[in-house]
């Protein structure tokens, strides 16, 4: 068999073993054996498969706990929807099984037939859901971001999903080409006002869906380490009892936005939550959780996706 060379065709050979092993059900030495290699060969191309992410698995099969946690959940908060994945007892900052969840639920809506609008929002675990999402056609759909894609230096803010998604759906994409954050309240009066922006506005706050992080607030918050709030400004938030932040926005124990004028400088769209929508939530991890029991306790979300360990921090009170 002639040696094939360079990356593309490495992992056409990877994602052909991949499918015969998790797809075809055959073993390693069959494989082998149909593509003419090794078996340490075939071993490694199957590692490779799931190294470059070319294989995605989901688990078919509901485990008794995270069931009777999801439903203690929307019990006990209201939630339209809850969903508790297992924890990782090795990790408290993997999003494994939160990104996976987290796509199943946007594939749903997106296999929609009915026009629908998804509003999107930012973060590393919803980068990671987003990144599950296999390629799509649903030109009926519009896909619009909540926060701003621009980081404080200029350049794209890397975890903003809006063009990410794009990639993979066929579907109208609407970004936001603010920050998160700008210099002062009237700074945003501005930007909201301009041609670009408003039209975007107006589509978020119609939203069917919305999928948000859960954001932490302290010397790990994502507004801190991003660089759009210096540590001075993130000490004086916390002093005034702020509790966690979705897109920027942020809100005390209770779930209520914090009378701060941080707050007023905050370019994103506000949080879509009414009847009609449904907001999900997506985090995990013992820092988050302050933050999330606070988003479910004054209804900044409607919707969970976390873990089991989350989940009983939550229902603790």
């Amino acid at each position: 068999m002639a040696k094939k060379i360079g990356k593309t065709s490495r992992l056409d050979d990877a994602a052909r073993a991949g499918w015969l092993y998790y797809v075809a059900g055959r073993t390693q030495d069959e494989i082998a054996a149909a593509m003419g290699i090794s078996r340490q060969s075939a071993q490694r191309l199957v590692s490779l498969a799931m190294s470059e992410r070319l294989i995605k698995v989901r688990l078919d099969h509901p485990i008794a706990e995270c069931l009777a946690l999801s439903s203690a959940l929307q019990k006990e908060f209201g939630l339209k929807q809850a969903v508790v994945v297992p924890s990782d007892p090795g990790s408290d900052s993997s999003v494994a099984g939160i990104a996976e969840e987290g796509a199943a639920e946007i594939e749903r809506w997106l296999k929609r037939t009915e026009p629908t609008v998804l509003a999107m929002g930012t973060g590393r675990t919803l980068r990671a859901a987003v990144e599950q999402l296999p390629p799509m056609d649903c030109p009926q759909h519009r896909i619009v971001s909540l926060t701003g894609n621009i980081s404080p230096d200029g350049s794209a803010a890397y975890y903003n999903v809006i063009f990410l998604m794009a990639d993979a759906i066929n579907a109208r994409h609407f970004p936001m080409p603010l920050p998160v954050l700008v210099s002062t309240p009237e700074e945003r009066i501005l930007f909201h006002a301009q041609p670009l922006v408003k039209p975007t506005l107006e589509l978020g706050a119609t939203a069917d869906a919305t999928f948000v992080g859960i954001g932490e607030l302290g010397a790990h918050a994502p507004l801190l380490v991003d660089g759009f709030l210096t540590g001075g400004e993130m000490e004086e938030l916390l002093a005034a009892g702020a509790a966690g932040e979705i897109c920027g926005w942020i809100f005390d124990d209770n779930g209520q936005l914090l009378d701060h004028p941080i707050n007023q400088r905050v370019a994103s769209i506000p949080i879509p939550v009414h009847e009609d929508t449904t907001v999900f939530g997506l985090a995990r991890g013992a820092r988050k959780h302050r933050a999330i029991r606070a988003a479910v306790r004054g209804g900044q979300i409607n919707a969970l996706i976390t873990d089991e360990d989350a989940a009983r921090y939550l229902l603790k009170g």
